[in-house]
């Protein structure tokens, strides 16, 4: 066991010198470390030149101090606070002038090369962020991304721009985007959505709310767009259990896949837009009902409100009498969002109470029914008698205040 020990603490060892050993040798091949570092070797020859000549004609250099003093004027204020005498010392005085003003170029060079590539990251989504939490994750990008982000602002007023990181492969668009004062603090990640390594980037660990929307950033297709979709939903929910996510889909085919991801709303484009179609055939106005309900202002239309903690348990009736009361302020209460929230927290409190639990069966029952639950399924105009169940919210419809 000790000779194993050895063994690994040896190899430790060897491992750690063979890395400082390729680090040297990398920092000793970079071109601007050997134009250091020839710096360094004529201003010390210079010296040498300059002690032993000049303390010998009387131009003032008597110590090694003063020669000390008249290379550090000379190369970084480039001005000779002694005036040498001699020809050699003349020479070695240029030198260092010159040396001087080499050595500032390549240090301001440097700094300005560090500067130049921090923005070239910034703008091409390459800067590593600073740590992140509970902030919101939009990955993709389609033409009409502004309105969406627009929307997503308005819809979510505690969310700041800075708040905002934006995943994915559209660089030049996103750079157009934050030109605009209004966007020029969001964030922005380049990258593959479905990658793992782009998502770590993105602290996706520490992410509250995920926006998965479809793609358009390439030339994918339809089937390639939702396929992508899907697998940033699986890679996000393998990544980030507690991440609450919501997806756009082009087709309802891949709509179960999905679900069996755990996705918590999914938005079906296309069907939207069919059923609206359909509405609007009819001639009776549907169509301008629904874009009433969901219009860019927040305060108007379906509004989604908490439920008082005394209501939960009690019959739909007494919450009901509640909001009347209250319908000025509040809208008209509608209905129910059962489930609201994100169970992939609770799938977990079941599964660490049946590893503390011995007797797990009702544990277990207790995590089939959570498994089987929709997460925020609306239920509209329940019955007096219905149970307004834990993690429910309130539908409201709330219209313009007449002036």
């Amino acid at each position: 066991m000790k000779k194993r020990k050895i063994e690994e603490h040896s190899k430790e060892k060897k491992k750690k010198t063979v890395s400082l050993f390729k680090r040297l040798k990398l920092f000793f091949s970079d071109p601007i470390t050997l134009i250091c570092i020839g710096i360094v070797f004529l201003i010390f020859i210079a010296c040498i030149v300059i002690y032993n000549t000049e303390t010998k004609t009387g131009s003032g250099i008597e110590t090694k101090f003063d020669t000390f003093w008249f290379m550090c004027v000379a190369v970084f204020a480039n001005y000779f606070e002694y005036v040498c005498e001699s020809l050699p010392g003349r020479m070695a005085g240029w030198t260092m002038l010159m040396t001087g003003l080499v050595l500032f170029g390549v240090i301001t060079a440097k700094i300005a090369s560090f500067f130049l590539d921090l923005q070239m990251k910034n703008d091409k989504g390459l800067k590593k962020l600073n740590s992140m939490k509970d902030h919101f994750l939009l990955c993709g990008w389609r033409p009409g991304f502004e309105k969406i982000l627009d929307n997503l602002l308005v819809y979510n007023p505690d969310i700041l721009p800075d708040q905002i990181v934006l995943i994915n492969e559209a660089p030049e668009q996103i750079e157009t985007l934050r030109s605009n004062p209004k966007y020029k603090d969001l964030n922005y990640v380049a990258g593959d959505f479905t990658d793992e390594a782009v998502l770590k980037r993105a602290y996706i660990e520490t992410a509250g709310n995920a926006l998965v929307i479809s793609d358009r950033s390439k030339e994918y297709s339809d089937l390639e767009v939702d396929s992508r979709t899907v697998l940033a939903v699986l890679t996000m929910e393998s990544m980030s259990r507690g991440l609450y996510i919501a997806a756009e889909l082009i087709s309802e085919k891949f709509e179960k896949h999905l679900k069996m991801a755990h996705c918590d709303e999914i938005i079906l484009t296309q069907e939207y837009e069919r059923s609206l179609l359909a509405t609007a055939s009819s001639g009776q106005g549907y169509s301008n009902v629904i874009n009433a309900l969901i219009n860019d202002d927040a305060e108007v239309g379906l509004l989604i409100g908490d439920i008082p903690e005394s209501f939960i348990g009690l019959p739909y009736k007494n919450l009901k009498d509640f909001a009347w009361n209250l319908r000025k302020e509040n809208g008209m209460l509608v209905g129910l969002l059962l489930n609201s929230g994100n169970f992939h927290l609770r799938r977990m409190e079941a599964i660490r109470e049946a590893q503390k639990n011995p007797n797990i069966s009702s544990v277990i029952q207790e995590l089939q029914k959570v498994k089987t639950l929709v997460s925020n399924e609306p239920l509209l105009t329940p019955d007096n008698e219905f149970i307004v169940p834990k993690n429910a919210r309130a539908i409201y419809v709330r219209g313009k205040k007449q002036a």
